[in-house]
């Protein structure tokens, strides 16, 4: 059964072409990974599925009835509480809930038995829809999704006092719990930790409805999917595997591409050589050879007919090289017997937390268990109440913040760029171009870039700092799959320490081969990937 299809979709902004000629289907039951660079049109066909947006040409349709679902810009709840949002969702059941209520009041107070036999009657059918719909168990569908989400505790808060992220999974909560047929997801994992990914990844496989997902997390993708779309240069490419199947079946694909590309560009150029020679011999013969002209023109007529292939094409990567002036000591970060309160509130308490040369140490946890405080402590943004933390010699460190507050938004990429890099700016704005800003692309102000825009340019500044411990607060977040590849490769070659705070398990498991794993106010760390860490806790 197709919940949607679209035939031969496109859309245009102004003068820009963002996809052209899209056909796709969506059935029931299908779980839709779409994955991308930024700006090729994945949010713009999510919504046109979603059905909020129109497409510019083409035709776009639903099975009859059918609900969608997505997640935009959350609305403002005021001043109610969490638990009060979540059960908006229940409106109808809620008001089906009062009037069984009313009937149960009548069938105690009335006496006359046709009466009676009439509202019981009413209270039956009523009952039976209620059930029907979910209405004895909506209240404990909350209770399972909110510590899946990681929002227990904001229950009990009011609406107003909730920060972004807050709000958003709030609103993710929201359209789980209305289950529509057709699920639209756009970018859902940016503010779940490690836990509520996994949760989210295991409710997503076992949808009775529709999913389409578009996502940058790969272990997500490749836990929730069974199948990839891939936005490319205006086009769809299908397949039908999670993201690892995926990237196989695209290298596949590729490199059959440039086969046909490359034997048909032989076989033209041969047609050609050979239309050339006959043309020659021709012209040689006394009198001229009509045949070989009739042979020759044949040809043309042939060679006119071949529908030439494009060369696939390269995507543009991010060029990164991360260089250090000087090597630090040994030591680079001693935690003695830490503690840490906010309050009356101990988030880290007696720890012990050591950094070598060189090392790759990632830490993960719970969101709240205190991740952000060990990186204000390393960066001296914040001092231990208890114990000792001690940064070791000749260490110079580049910090990577999600949330890149060290940008001023009044300021131009070209003028933010050149605070940290004594160039020209002739040589600023080809240094720019390594990281795909363009043109006028560089006199754009930070407040108009996108979340990805501005961490490439956090990464540019960090090049040409040549820091020796490069510190990361989830730097995978906003980057596209490609940009994703490009940070891991370069920070393979850097020579120096690395420290990162990431929920990104692929990216974890691929770079960092030391884990501290942060829960109750106390550390442990592990000599594995996060993945080896993970199987560590759970065989306990």
């Amino acid at each position: 059964m197709i919940n949607c299809y679209a035939n031969k979709v496109s859309q245009v902004y102004g003068a820009t072409e963002i996809f052209s000629e899209i056909s796709i289907e969506i059935k029931e039951g299908a779980r839709i990974g779409l994955v991308g660079r930024n700006g090729e049109g994945k949010t713009t066909l999510a919504r046109m599925i979603a059905g909020t947006e129109v497409p510019a040409s083409g035709d776009i349709g639903w099975r009859k009835g059918i609900t969608k679902g997505l997640l935009a810009q959350v609305p403002d709840y005021g001043d109610k509480f969490v638990y009060a949002v979540l059960e908006e969702v229940f409106t109808a059941l809620q008001q089906m809930k009062c009037q069984m209520t009313k009937l149960e009041h009548l069938l105690a107070m009335e006496q006359e038995p046709a009466r009676l036999e009439k509202v019981l009657d009413k209270y039956g059918r009523l009952q039976q829809q209620f059930g029907d719909a979910g209405g004895y168990e909506y209240e404990a569908n909350i209770r399972r999704i909110a510590p899946g989400l990681g929002i227990t505790d904001l229950l009990e808060k009011r609406w107003q006092a909730l920060s972004g992220g807050e709000r958003t999974k709030v609103g993710l909560a929201c359209l789980l719990l209305k289950k529509p047929r057709l699920l639209v997801l756009d970018e859902p994992t940016n503010h779940l930790d490690l836990y509520a990914l996994d949760w989210l990844a295991e409710w997503i496989s076992q949808y009775k409805g529709s999913v389409l997902v578009i996502s940058h997390d790969r272990a997500f993708l490749d836990a929730a999917v069974t199948h990839i779309w891939e936005m490319e240069n205006g086009q769809l490419h299908e397949y039908a595997a999670n993201y690892s199947g995926y990237l196989i079946e695209r290298e596949e694909r590729i490199m059959r591409e440039f086969q046909q590309f490359a034997d048909q560009q032989k076989k033209i150029k041969k047609m050609k050589e050979t239309i050339k020679r006959l043309k020659e011999w021709a012209n040689r013969a006394n009198p001229p050879n009509a045949g070989l002209h009739r042979r020759a023109k044949s040809m043309e007529k042939a060679l006119a007919r071949i529908e030439v292939l494009q060369k696939p094409p390269e995507a543009k990567k991010v060029d990164l090289v991360f260089k250090q002036k000087e090597r630090t000591g040994e030591d680079v970060v001693q935690f003695k017997q830490l503690t840490k309160a906010f309050g009356e509130k101990t988030i880290l308490s007696n720890i012990t937390f050591n950094v070598q040369h060189k090392e790759r140490v990632a830490i993960v946890g719970a969101n709240g268990s205190g991740k952000s405080t060990i990186l204000k402590l390393i960066l001296g943004k914040i001092q231990p109440d208890l114990g000792e933390c001690r940064i070791g010699s000749n260490v110079s460190i580049g910090y990577l913040s999600q949330h890149v507050e060290e940008l001023n938004p009044n300021k131009s990429v070209l003028e933010a760029f050149r605070d940290h890099v004594a160039l020209t700016e002739g040589e600023a704005r080809g240094q720019l171009a390594r990281f795909l800003f363009y043109g006028f692309d560089v006199f754009k102000r930070i407040s108009e870039l996108s979340g990805g825009e501005k961490m490439r340019l956090r990464l540019a500044q960090l090049i040409f700092e040549k820091h020796n411990v490069l510190v990361f607060d989830e730097p995978t977040n906003h980057l596209d799959i490609d940009s994703k590849e490009v940070l891991e490769e370069a920070l393979t070659d850097f020579a120096g320490t690395i420290i990162a705070v990431s929920h990104d398990r692929y990216f974890l498991n691929k770079l960092f081969p030391v884990t501290y794993w942060l829960e109750n106010r106390t550390i442990s760390r592990y000599e594995g990937s996060y993945a080896y860490a993970f199987e560590k806790r759970e065989t306990k």
